[in-house]
């Protein structure tokens, strides 16, 4: 009876030391004015303030964030200028 031989394990190369960095909101502003219907300003940080209640990322509230796929484009647009209202007043 033959054992199996066990395989060596490919240790990686390199490590990389780099953290995705969250996007910018004013970026992903731009981007989602770009798409029909309206995009979504979401800057991949989702979570939300304990005391504001804003995301952190988007400065969305829980409502605005529900409601978003529902929301008229007309209303998303004028959405992005009080969520840049609220992050210039941190």
């Amino acid at each position: 009876m033959t054992m199996p031989m066990e395989m060596p394990m490919e240790m990686p190369t390199e490590i990389s030391t780099e953290m995705e960095v969250p996007l910018e909101l004013t970026s992903t502003i731009e981007r989602a004015k770009q798409l029909q219907p309206v995009g979504s300003p979401c800057t991949d940080v989702c979570r939300l303030d304990k005391t504001t209640g804003h995301c952190e990322g988007c400065f969305r509230s829980r409502e605005e964030i529900k409601a978003w796929k529902t929301m008229a484009d007309s209303d998303k647009l004028a959405l992005f200028d009080t969520l840049l209202g609220r992050k210039a007043a941190l």
